[in-house]
């Protein structure tokens, strides 16, 4: 149980600016021995920003700190870890050639001096494992591990360097059902020793289940502070966004029409040589939303590249609305009538240094609705983009901002501007809401489900089992390449499709 007398980490009026933006505007937070804290708020409300500070990559330009009652200056993450403060990133920082060991103790100081104590550290490592219940082979490289297995990797490191407070930044995003419960346990664990966790999510039935006392950010500042039995899911999301949020999703009941994709026998190689997508047949009709779920990196990425026509497959055909689509051209695709909402919105979604206007039209700027005779029509595009500006809700600058200045949920909107105004009869969503807000969530899970309804066919590839519940009539599981189930949403229960994404077969 939390000791509410002596908090471990103390921030006091906290603030941090930069230029013009205040990212955390006077924040006072406290952290207590054995809880687990939540940290929510949309996208910019200033929750990364503050265990930045927290973590000593950035300094505050205002406020105070202390750790365990002492006022301390952290102005790198070696302070930080000094002070017993580690960090799990999203995206993991481990260096893949090497093994588990040698990704935990490098960096540490050894008994030896110079020389490694190998078998001390190993002793040590094991002792952790066995303690924690974090089982994974110490002599395994990294690249080898499951993503749930580099997690327990970095959660390793941090124990390993003695922390007993541990800041999780979205510690499930990529992670299966059986390893998010295992991940729950080994935080439950940790709290019984008097160790103390800030959980990062956008997962609020996550934060109700593992969390103790909730803070809630708005705007860089402290809106509310919830103890978990006093609150709801919905208030929360209310508190988040500082509105009513819709309870659910409308989701109409539809007939479906004709098949608007068809998928036969489809395998694709990845960048390596190795079978991604193992002789896979998939079906999307019209007025339908199928989800195709998997833990990343089980060949959706490889696929969602064929499809669009940025990879060829070694076999297999693909056809949309009956018509054979040629493999390698994305330009075909597109003209076939596929709209391509890609899994990184940064770096194959937008060109980030053109501006809205720009990329707006990058598929259709030499289309004789902005052009003639190689001549661009710039008040043609300008009338355009504004138009998609006001139609999809974009806040921006204007239209000549660039696209790097917009937020993660207005770079989205603007993908779907693009892609959506073409009338298309197949849209390809990987990843539509991957690192959004609830607000963003909501705005672009409501879009998708009016494409439906009036007519299109929807395949939306995704990790995050909420989404696929939310908005799919039809759930496909891939694992490994290969589909290990096909199950309509009346049938489907989140036990039988976390044991497909496991790869097991019930």
């Amino acid at each position: 149980m939390a000791d509410k007398a002596n908090p471990v980490v103390t921030m006091r009026s906290v603030t941090k600016r930069f230029l013009d933006v205040t990212a955390n505007n006077k924040i006072n937070f406290e952290l207590f021995p054995g809880e687990i804290c939540a940290l929510l708020g949309e996208n910019g409300a200033g929750k990364t920003t503050l265990m930045n500070i927290l973590f000593g990559y950035y300094t505050c330009d205002e406020g105070e700190i202390f750790i365990k009652g002492k006022k301390t200056e952290l102005t790198s993450p070696r302070d930080a870890i000094s002070q017993g403060i580690g960090m799990i990133h999203q995206h993991f920082t481990l260096a893949p050639s090497q093994t588990v060991l040698e990704n935990i103790i490098i960096s540490t100081k050894s008994s030896k001096g110079l020389f490694l104590d190998i078998k001390a550290a190993t002793e040590k490592l094991l002792h952790l494992q066995e303690r924690f219940g974090l089982q994974v082979d110490h002599r395994a490289r990294v690249w080898s591990l499951s993503v749930g297995e580099q997690q327990k990797v970095e959660i390793l490191k941090a124990l390993y360097r003695d922390v007993d407070i541990l800041i999780m930044d979205e510690p499930t995003a990529v992670l299966a059902p059986i390893e998010i419960r295992e991940l729950f346990t080994t935080l439950k664990s940790l709290v019984k020793e008097n160790k103390s966790v800030i959980f990062i999510s956008h997962k609020l039935n996550e934060v109700m289940e593992i969390c103790d006392r909730i803070l809630i950010l708005r705007g860089g500042e402290v809106v509310a502070e919830k103890i978990k039995k006093e609150t709801s899911t919905r208030e929360l999301v209310n508190l988040m966004v500082g509105r009513e949020m819709l309870e659910q999703l409308e989701k109409k009941k539809i007939s479906t029409g004709e098949a608007v994709l068809e998928i036969k026998e489809l395998t694709v190689a990845n960048d390596k040589g190795l079978e991604a997508v193992k002789k896979i047949d998939l079906l999307v009709r019209k007025k339908e939303i199928v989800g195709l779920a998997g833990v990343s990196g089980n060949g959706q990425t490889e696929l969602c590249q064929t499809l669009f026509g940025l990879r060829k497959p070694q076999a297999g055909t693909i056809k949309i609305e009956g018509k054979p689509l040629p493999p390698g051209d994305p330009q075909r695709a597109i003209r076939a009538g596929m709209a391509r909402i890609p899994e990184d919105r940064i770096e194959t979604g937008l060109l980030m240094d053109l501006t809205v206007s720009e990329n707006m039209v990058l598929e259709n700027h030499i289309s004789s609705d902005f052009s003639n005779k190689g001549l661009i029509n710039f008040q043609a595009i300008h009338d355009y983009s504004d138009e998609l500006i006001k139609s999809f809700s974009i806040k921006t600058a204007g239209r000549d901002a660039a696209a790097k200045s917009l937020s993660g949920g207005n770079m989205q909107k603007v993908i779907l501007a693009r892609e959506l105004s073409g009338s298309p009869s197949l849209i390809i969503a990987s990843q539509p809401t991957r690192g959004l807000d609830v607000g963003a969530m909501e705005y672009i899970h409501q879009r998708l489900l009016e494409e439906k309804e009036r007519g299109i066919g929807i395949l939306v590839i995704s990790d995050d089992l909420d989404e696929i519940f939310a908005l799919s009539d039809r759930i496909i599981v891939m694992y490994e390449g290969e589909i290990m189930g096909d199950i309509t949403i009346d049938e489907a229960s989140r036990e039988q499709v976390g044991l497909w994404m496991s790869g097991v077969l019930k």
